[in-house]
């Protein structure tokens, strides 16, 4: 099993997962969840190289405290600019210049990153965005010219209802190139293997969010996202 490493991504810490064999791989930047990069974003990297991707997840927020991190780097998702497009660009960099990348390079986001990663879908240089319950963007026209989508949300989540509809909608008057559903028996955060959320948050992620581990929904997902990055990332 693909097991990463601790890495510098500018002045940010981070975490490189890379496949076993010999490459070159195609690349993704992993986005992390508002929770950080913890053992669940590290695991989603190692199952991603596990698949054959060099995958370079930037922890957003070791560059200080972790709730003045969070704060900007909502603020900069909110504006569709900031440090942290630029810190997610700059990891893109990395793989660009690691020759173990073939030169593709997608984006995963989780939660927080996975509205990052619709953002990034519209703008030059990415090749596909995977989107797990991200946030829409405000404006759709962003998706303008976006890159291929492969999206998953749970039905069971309130914050982001109706989101893979507006999504799928949004794609397909725009012939980008998608896969977006939404699973009925999920919630928030149900691609994670563990509940790792801080106990301050519990009213909101089980009342709210219904966030969790859902192992079913999970399977298909990932068979989904395999099947996406295969088509769109190994031409």
């Amino acid at each position: 099993m693909s097991t990463g490493t601790p890495v510098a991504v500018g002045d940010l810490e981070g975490y490189l997962a890379v496949p076993d064999g010999a490459g070159p791989w195609p690349g993704l930047v992993l986005v992390h969840e508002a929770f950080g990069l913890d053992a669940n974003m590290r695991a989603h990297a190692d199952r991603l190289a596990e698949a054959g991707f060099l995958v370079l997840a930037p922890d957003l927020f070791s560059r200080g405290r972790t709730a003045v991190c969070l704060a900007a780097t909502f603020r900069a998702l909110q504006r569709g600019a900031g440090a942290a497009f630029d810190d997610v660009e700059r990891a893109r960099g990395d793989l660009l210049g690691d020759d173990r990348c073939t030169g593709l390079v997608g984006v995963v986001g989780f939660c927080m990153g996975g509205g990052f990663a619709l953002v990034l879908a519209g703008r030059p240089g990415w090749d596909a965005a995977v989107v797990n319950y991200g946030m829409l963007p405000d404006s759709p026209d962003v998706l303008d010219g976006a890159c291929p989508v492969v999206a998953s949300y749970g039905g069971r989540d309130r914050y982001l209802a109706g989101a893979a509809d507006r999504l799928e909608r949004a794609l397909a008057a725009r012939d980008v190139p998608h896969d977006v559903k939404e699973y009925p028996s999920a919630g928030h955060s149900f691609l994670n293997p563990q509940d790792l959320a801080p106990w301050f948050m519990a009213p909101m992620v089980r009342l709210v969010l219904h966030g969790g581990p859902e192992p079913v929904a999970a399977d298909d997902a990932w068979g989904r996202i395999g099947s996406f990055l295969d088509e769109h990332l190994r031409r």
